[in-house]
């Protein structure tokens, strides 16, 4: 058997968000995001954690290029803060903030790195959440705004955008499981939410298109879902088709509709919608971790983030080995996702994010020998093969993520970076697993 080789033009980099690595909460004009004060609400975050310094990417942003150059990392998407670009999240733009993004994006491109820009990696500007956040309609209307300002700023240098990242946790973990930013359990706000996300997404395609970006897409973390049938067809339709069916249908289905009637009347969907929330696209971005496993079970109590799931098991087999997040490690469920993607959807494929968090162990160096992530990605990779093997359109690979850094709701305790961050100087250690990564770009593929 020979080594695996990817396509040509199969593209391998990184992925980052700019709230958990660039720091700089109040520098140069930034203004505060919903995760600014969720972090600060004492028990949400672990041991209070924020993402005020973080990694210092803000002030670091070239060494981290260099880094990046010498990994041999072809694309690196980041996301641009909201916050920092125009701080009330409408109205007057920050100059300082577009400025730092002309400064990475230079910086990319002189390096021979193809910037991926995402716009909403979910920090949306707190002024915009006093006003009702993602459940009010105006913000979908203020995101294709504040779109309009980033793309006609960079659209000339950077070709590849995605809209949002991963609205399902944007919606369904910040407001009907409170465990994400901005923390509300309000299930009908959640679907509100979600629409108003869609909306937002089709109106900043639209912005995209006008300021001439030649790539737009959105990154989804559809989950791949196993179980009894029943079950799996409930949450396959809260974490999936209630995204996958406007965006590419053009119409909810209509079984989604009916058990979120349960929370909400609907009346935030008006006429026009959909036909914006489907404008077409270049390229579905989607983020990979782990299936789900679901089953009905009496006296269950189901999953806050999936509403109405009351009397469904979410536990998953107990004889897969878990990541240091307790996720199952399935590379199976890749294959899955990305054969499914390319036979429902019909557009091109990127891996957006992949990766895990391990307990790692530094030595006296700084130096860590993950051979458990380097197995999880070589398995994963080895599953994206066996996808595009049998048909898959699948177009790239990055990894989640390029360095350690602010992991949310879990803070600085999980550690997903190929590259380790010592939070207490700064300092950037490429770990096995970078190093495995580099050569696994320099060959273009992986060894059998």
């Amino acid at each position: 058997m020979g080594d695996i080789r990817f396509p040509d033009g199969f593209f391998w980099g990184a992925a980052t968000a700019a709230y958990q690595i660039e720091g700089a909460a109040d520098t140069d004009g930034r203004g505060p995001s919903i995760w600014d004060t969720f972090s600060a609400t004492p028990g949400a975050t672990a041991h209070g954690h924020t993402g005020r310094i973080a990694c210092d990417h803000y002030h670091r942003f070239g060494d981290d290029i260099t880094l990046m150059k010498s990994l041999g990392l072809q694309r690196y998407r980041f996301s641009i803060s909201w916050p920092r670009v125009q701080p009330d999240g409408s109205g007057p733009v920050n100059p300082a903030g577009l400025a730092f993004y002309d400064r990475l994006v230079d910086g990319l491109l002189e390096a021979g790195i193809t910037p991926m820009a995402t716009l909403y990696h979910w920090d949306l500007p707190q002024a915009v959440h006093n006003c009702g956040g993602w459940p009010a309609r105006d913000t979908a209307y203020r995101f294709g705004e504040y779109a309009t300002i980033v793309a006609d700023r960079l659209a000339d240098r950077v070709a590849d955008w995605s809209t949002l990242n991963e609205p399902w946790c944007a919606a369904f973990l910040g407001y009907a499981a409170g465990i994400h930013a901005p923390g509300m359990t309000d299930p009908g706000a959640s679907f509100a939410a979600a629409h108003h996300l869609l909306l937002g997404h089709g109106l900043a395609v639209d912005s995209l298109r006008a300021a001439g970006a030649e790539s737009v897409s959105i990154v989804l973390n559809n989950s791949v879902v196993r179980g009894d049938p029943e079950a799996v067809k409930l949450v396959d339709g809260l974490a999936n088709r209630v995204f996958t069916g406007p965006l590419f249908d053009g119409a909810y289905p209509s079984d989604v509709l009916e058990h979120a009637a349960r929370f909400t009347d609907h009346s935030f969907i008006q006429d026009g919608d959909l036909d914006v929330i489907s404008r077409p696209i270049d390229l579905l971005g989607l983020n990979y971790y782990n299936p789900t496993w679901v089953r009905r079970k009496a006296g269950a109590p189901g999953s806050a983030a999936h509403p109405g799931t009351e009397g469904i098991d979410f536990s998953a087999p107990s004889d897969l080995d878990r990541t240091a997040m307790g996720w199952p490690i399935d590379a199976g469920g890749l294959s899955d996702l990305l054969l499914q993607a390319h036979r429902d959807y019909g557009v091109p494929l990127a891996i957006t994010e992949n990766g895990a968090a391990f307990d790692d162990k530094a030595d006296a160096d700084g130096y860590v020998d993950d051979v458990d992530r380097v197995a999880f990605l070589d398995s994963h990779l080895r599953a994206v093969d066996e996808a595009i093997t049998k048909g898959a359109d699948v177009r790239g690979y990055l990894a989640w993520s390029l360095m350690d850094n602010f992991e949310w709701a879990e803070g600085y305790t999980k550690r997903f970076g190929i590259v380790r961050v010592d939070y207490d100087t700064g300092r950037r250690i490429p770990k096995a697993s970078a190093e495995w990564y580099a050569n696994v770009i320099r060959h273009h593929g992986l060894s059998t």
